[in-house]
């Protein structure tokens, strides 16, 4: 069956997501993620696009990103493969490393700019990763407090008032409210993996599903509802991750 066209935006303005081929890591540290975003910056100068917001995740990217003359598909195609060049070269692989067909969806309005840029700045929150919007290491929240930012500001806080301190109080309260906001991993629907489960149980203290069994009810019942709150998470998956039936966990999350 051929592939189905994408959407083409009225006013140039994508959602982005790269993905790593089977849901695999794209970034092993820090240093891959400071070379991502240098070849952004790069491109950017080259491609003349415009850039909103960004969050890097361990095996996923977020981008809105408006296109200039030349087309989204050939400036994340430039991105992509400058990417995979390096990570290949460091990592002694070969072959592909992103899924080969990126994400997106058309911007189309003011209304889901705004709800956008909110939804990949709180894309590590939802995933468990980060306590804080604005504590986020590895989003471009912060870009919008410097003055010195590759990041494109002005429109996201002009949206808000045209006075700068005040944009950036309003900007910052609106990031931070909770939401349910459906944008484009809402829309895919995907599960998570189970290693990638078992990593954030690892992240909350709990080391092996011996150490989870062996918790009080009250401790439990709190790593249980954690672990049910990440996107992608089934009770029949966390049930099987951790020995523990379907309806226990459902009782502790009452």
């Amino acid at each position: 069956m051929p592939r189905r066209a994408r959407k083409k935006s009225s006013n140039g303005m994508y959602h982005i997501m790269l993905r790593g081929i089977n849901k695999q890591s794209i970034f092993e540290d820090d240093e891959d993620k400071h070379k991502f975003l240098s070849i952004l910056k790069k491109f950017k100068d080259i491609s003349r696009f415009e850039l909103y917001c960004y969050c890097l995740m361990d095996n996923h990217v977020h981008l809105l990103m408006k296109e200039s003359e030349e087309s989204i598909s050939i400036t994340i195609k430039r991105i992509s493969s400058s990417y995979v060049y390096w990570y290949n070269m460091k990592y002694e692989r070969c072959g592909h490393l992103f899924q080969e067909r990126y994400r997106s969806e058309s911007v189309e309005d003011i209304s889901y700019f705004l709800k956008v840029l909110r939804y990949i700045h709180q894309n590590p929150i939802k995933a468990g990763l980060a306590n804080s919007v604005l504590e986020s290491k590895w989003t471009s929240i912060n870009e919008y407090f410097e003055k010195d930012t590759f990041v494109d500001i002005d429109l996201g806080l002009s949206l808000f008032s045209q006075y700068q301190n005040t944009a950036i109080q309003l900007f910052k309260e609106y990031m931070v409210k909770s939401n349910n906001d459906q944008c484009l991993d809402d829309k895919l629907k995907e599960r998570m993996s189970d290693s990638e489960v078992r990593e954030h149980m690892h992240k909350i203290g709990i080391s092996n599903i011996s150490v989870l069994q062996q918790l009080d009810k009250d401790k439990r019942d709190v790593a249980l509802a954690r672990l049910k709150e990440l996107e992608g998470v089934s009770l029949r998956q966390l049930s099987r991750i951790t020995g523990i039936s379907k309806s226990v966990i459902h009782r502790a999350l009452q």
